[in-house]
């Protein structure tokens, strides 16, 4: 029989009371303290904008967050039979992310290809005093669930990259921020921690990629209109241009820009955090430029301005359909899209095939 998902006013009810129904839940006990009380305050905060309509809201010291985002932040479980309580998922089926990341990290592997995943964490994670300065609470006590909802993906055999840790010790020693003020992308300095983040990790999966290319750097700054400012309300005063330091990549020895190799055995597959800086607000600083400095090659890429869950995945169907030889030249994927997906996807978390 085929259930309907909850309504947006039943799923407000929901979220709002999972907090207290989890901790009260046998293994969930990790929620409590600050981390508790910032998750319940966000809750509230939530439900408000969501009776609003609101899409995007202003924190402190001009900071800008995404409501889906803050959404996301203020559920506890959203995986297993919880998940169909929460998603935004059109059907129960595609609620859960975890069957679908297992099914497509299992079809990789029985190609010969290793997955990497790596969750962009909320901006809030690593500034919750921009969003709710009164309540004294650290990252590391904001998502204890997430390590829950990684363990169990490792269980079934997916490497995990968790951003969020490089991205609080960075945070923590006070210099710029890692997430743009008014977007909802990370900064430049936020895309080259992830960029370093990941290639550690790919070096030591495979450490027989190659390592040949000579790559120049340099920081230069931006401007930028931040996505979230054109999201706000009418009754909330509009943000001016943010300026945005990123590092700027080239070829040393031809002073190119960095093209996305096609025969390349690394495969970038995302949303916009794949784009940024490459495709869109600049060119030659986003991942796929960052990880060709870190790694000494270039990648390939897939990427998306829409979610990073089924989509993405169907464009891979799509260029593996093209070209059946494409996954042959393969050896790892690193799938890359804000963590927000596991419960904001419109599309939700489809099983999808990787080829024909």
């Amino acid at each position: 029989m085929n259930r309907k998902l909850p309504t947006r006013g039943v799923l407000r009810f929901v979220y709002a009371l999972q907090l207290s129904l989890a901790i009260q839940a046998s293994g969930q006990s990790q929620v409590q303290g600050a981390g508790r009380e910032f998750r319940s305050a966000l809750a509230a905060k939530v439900q408000s904008l969501e009776k609003e309509n609101a899409v995007a809201c202003s924190g402190v010291d001009g900071w800008l967050f995404l409501s889906a985002e803050l959404r996301f932040m203020s559920l506890v479980r959203f995986w297993g039979a919880d998940a169909v309580n929460v998603s935004r998922s059109p059907k129960p089926e595609w609620a859960d992310p975890i069957p679908a990341i297992v099914d497509f990290n299992k079809q990789l592997k029985d190609r010969g290809i290793q997955l990497l995943l790596v969750p962009v964490p909320a901006k809030a994670e690593t500034y919750p005093d921009k969003i709710l300065p009164e309540v004294r609470a650290s990252g590391s006590d904001l998502t204890p669930l997430m390590g829950s909802f990684y363990d169990q993906l490792r269980s079934q055999g997916v490497d995990v990259l968790d951003l969020a840790l490089s991205f609080l010790a960075y945070r923590s020693k006070e210099q710029e921020a890692v997430f743009c003020k008014t977007d909802t992308h990370w900064s430049g300095i936020g895309c080259v921690l992830a960029a370093q983040a990941i290639a550690a990790k790919i070096r030591a999966k495979v450490p027989e990629l190659p390592s040949k290319g000579d790559y120049t750097s340099d920081w230069v700054n931006l401007s930028i209109d931040g996505d979230l400012g054109g999201l706000l309300s009418a009754k909330i005063p509009k943000p001016g241009p943010e300026s945005v330091r990123v590092r700027s990549v080239v070829s040393k020895a031809t002073g190119s820009a960095i093209i996305p190799d096609p025969n390349s055995p690394v495969l970038l597959l995302g949303d916009s955090f794949t784009l940024v800086y490459h495709d869109f607000y600049a060119t030659n600083a986003g991942l796929l430029d960052q990880l060709a400095v870190e790694l000494g090659f270039v990648p390939d890429v897939i990427g998306t301005r829409g979610s990073g869950a089924t989509p993405v995945r169907i464009s891979l169907f799509r260029r593996a359909a093209k070209d059946p030889g494409f996954l042959d030249k393969k050896k790892i994927v690193i799938w890359c899209f804000a963590a927000r997906e596991f419960t904001e996807a419109a599309q939700g978390w489809q099983k999808l095939p990787i080829a024909k």
